[in-house]
């Protein structure tokens, strides 16, 4: 580091590779950076000169990253970034957004800010990329099994049972879960959450109906009409598989809701502007971001002590019932 430039925490961090997070806590004597840590940055910094700059009142900053490859949740994260938004601003809060799945980005992001939200399907790799920095951090979404790390969730096998047991309500004992593939962790917990309901139901049956997104639904859906086990009631991974699902539906002859009934899960705004409008589960976007942003800071003031378990949010999902659901013809 050339002798004429002035010594600040972010030059340190860039000299030893490590986040403005990190070497600002190691200076101060907080938690949350390893005591060999410490002591390299107290050394660096003591060799070239730094000195602790006077207290401001400089607005906290938090980057927010969210995943671009992430198609069908767009909306969910359109709603959960204005939730994020609200309470950054009550709070007077600082708040940086990059729409992104470059790991490298990534990096550069959270070395910048006090603290990082993660929002959508970011792989492993990347979150351990981040992890590494030591900068306090909270994903939205499912992570591996009983991976340390703070999350804000939904509630979706809970979601999954609530929707099963109103299909039971109305009347249809068989019931196909539709979801096209991948199949990622929050759309198997809906199907797993559903299937406890439906395996202790009375002459309940509950399909699996899976396919890859160039097969399409129309495919399946004849494979079953062939094998004479039609469903009388479909419910769907998420809203965008379910508009496919009515128009294949519909295109066939089929009238929704008086033959068969379609369930959703998103409520997207779609869901409202089709005809029948889609009964669906509402996630509520902009609650999961307050409650993430929330967190965050929480772990901004008070670091995880090593050991000590990660936290997990869950925002409660509730069924919003429309005209693409009605009681079974004939119960």
């Amino acid at each position: 580091m050339p002798e004429t430039d002035r010594v600040t925490i972010r030059s340190l961090a860039d000299e030893m590779g490590l986040s403005k997070y990190a070497v600002s806590r190691a200076l101060a004597g907080k938690s949350g950076v390893s005591e060999e840590t410490r002591s390299r940055i107290c050394a660096l910094a003591a060799s070239l000169g730094y000195s602790r700059p006077m207290p401001s009142n400089r607005t906290r900053e938090v980057a927010v990253a969210f995943c671009d490859l992430d198609q069908v949740n767009g909306e969910t994260h359109m709603r959960i970034q204005g939730g994020i938004q609200k309470e950054a601003e009550r709070l007077g809060i600082g708040v940086r957004m990059r729409w992104t799945h470059d790991v490298d980005a990534l990096i550069a992001l959270a070395r910048n800010c006090d603290g990082m939200l993660l929002i959508g399907h970011f792989d492993h790799a990347m979150i351990e990329a981040v992890a590494k920095l030591q900068v306090p951090f909270v994903q939205h979404g499912w992570t591996d099994p009983l991976q340390q790390i703070d999350t804000v969730l939904g509630t979706d096998r809970e979601a999954g049972g609530a929707v099963a047991n109103y299909l039971l309500d109305l009347g249809h004992h068989h019931v196909a879960y539709v979801c096209d593939l991948p199949s990622y962790r929050g759309r198997r917990e809906r199907y797993h959450g559903a299937r406890a309901v439906m395996d202790i139901a009375e002459n309940a049956q509950l399909d699996l109906i899976e396919f890859e997104p160039e097969d399409g639904f129309d495919d399946a859906l004849q494979r079953r009409i062939a094998a004479g086990c039609l469903p009388t009631a479909f419910f769907c991974a998420h809203d965008g598989l379910a508009l496919n699902v009515v128009s294949v539906l519909l295109a066939r002859g089929y009238r929704i809701p008086e033959d068969l009934t379609v369930v959703g899960f998103g409520d997207f705004l779609a869901a409202r502007q089709i005809s029948p409008s889609l009964t669906t589960v509402r996630v509520n976007g902009e609650a999961m971001g307050a409650a993430a942003l929330q967190l965050l800071l929480e772990r901004v003031a008070s670091p995880r002590r090593p050991h000590e378990p990660a936290r997990s949010v869950r925002v409660v999902l509730d069924i919003v019932e429309r005209r693409s659901s009605a009681p079974r013809r004939g119960s």
